[in-house]
């Protein structure tokens, strides 16, 4: 015997395979046997997706440090001492050189990341140059700069730029307890920017970070509530930082890292779902778990950013042990 939504779960649809959602609604589902949340997540990922393919992207800094924002988990921003030395932006034949890299590794998707609050305009130039080198080697390009206004937005979407990343990070209510640079709405303001320009959104969030069990559901409620739900939706895991404010932070215990992964795929059931941040820190078993409950994206590579991430020798062992094979590279 299997267990169903009662029909006070239902939900309106609204956009691109979204849902209307309350935060009792979630949270029910969230709350359900292990089991039963677990069947109903991969009910939903077999129906919108192979449950056996995985999608690669790969992760490049393009400009590490320095960043005015003061992100309670962050080794990049300047109010920190994280012995994180600033840089300046790489130079575009380096990115793009760094990008056939991935690309004959395997990598679908290349996503570049700069420590900015919001790019300047003498730096728009070269990151165009950037999307259109990207571009031209055939792969998915995605950016996250920070903040962007409509015409920056703009400028990106002409380049070829298919996803841009910027993440909630946590729910409302919880927000001012990890940044107070920036507001929530400020987040909200710059996805609806993506999102106008035509640009894919990319947004997720971080668990683990001292929230409650609440924040997590309000934060997929957020996503899955907007215009449109979010193309991609990175799910991350907190490394504490030695010198950030969460250098210390008590981890999330693991079931509940894949109940959460869970109820994103049930709420957003036609994003990718991302198992990014945080799997240095995960047994196999646990991110088997988490393809199980519908993750079906990560990042390849040494490094995230600034952090570290499971070599490409671990990923592909995890991938043959499980039978799980990387989304094909589509034709242009």
């Amino acid at each position: 015997m299997t267990a169903e939504l009662s029909p006070d779960l239902v939900v309106t649809p609204v956009g691109r395979g979204g849902a209307r959602w309350t935060r009792d609604a979630a949270q029910a589902i969230h709350d359900l046997p292990f089991n039963d949340l677990i069947f109903q997540a991969q009910t939903i990922h077999r129906e919108n997706f192979d449950p056996n393919r995985v999608q690669l992207s790969r992760l490049l800094s393009i400009k590490t440090g320095g960043c005015p924002e003061d992100c309670g988990y962050c080794s990049q921003s300047a109010h920190h001492q994280s012995g994180l030395k600033a840089s300046k932006l790489m130079e575009v034949e380096r990115v793009i050189a760094e990008a056939r890299k991935a690309r004959d590794a395997g990598a679908t998707r290349y996503c570049m990341g700069a420590a900015w609050r919001s790019p300047k305009e003498r730096d728009m130039d070269a990151v165009v140059a950037m999307v259109e080198g990207v571009k031209a080697l055939g792969m998915e390009t995605c950016m996250t700069l920070g903040m962007l206004d409509l015409h920056q937005a703009q400028r990106l979407k002409q380049a070829g730029l298919d996803y841009y990343n910027h993440n909630v990070d946590t729910s409302e209510r919880y927000y001012a307890e990890i940044i107070s640079t920036r507001t929530f709405t400020e987040r909200l303001d710059t996805l609806a920017n993506v999102r106008d320009s035509g640009i894919k959104v990319c947004s997720g969030g971080i668990v683990g970070m001292g929230e409650e069990k609440a924040d997590r559901i309000d934060m997929l409620v957020t996503l899955a509530n907007l215009p449109e739900p979010p193309d991609s939706v990175p799910i991350n895991m907190l490394i504490p930082i030695e010198g950030t404010p969460l250098g210390r932070a008590e981890p999330i215990e693991p079931i509940e890292f894949v109940r959460t992964i869970a109820l994103a795929r049930i709420m957003m059931p036609k994003s990718h779902v991302r198992l990014s941040a945080g799997r240095t820190a995960m047994s196999d078993e646990m991110q088997a778990l988490c393809f199980f409950a519908g993750a079906n994206s990560i990042f390849v590579g040494d490094t995230l950013l600034t952090a570290e991430n499971p070599g490409e020798d671990k990923d592909s062992a995890l991938f043959r042990r499980l039978g799980i094979k990387p989304f094909a590279r589509e034709a242009t």
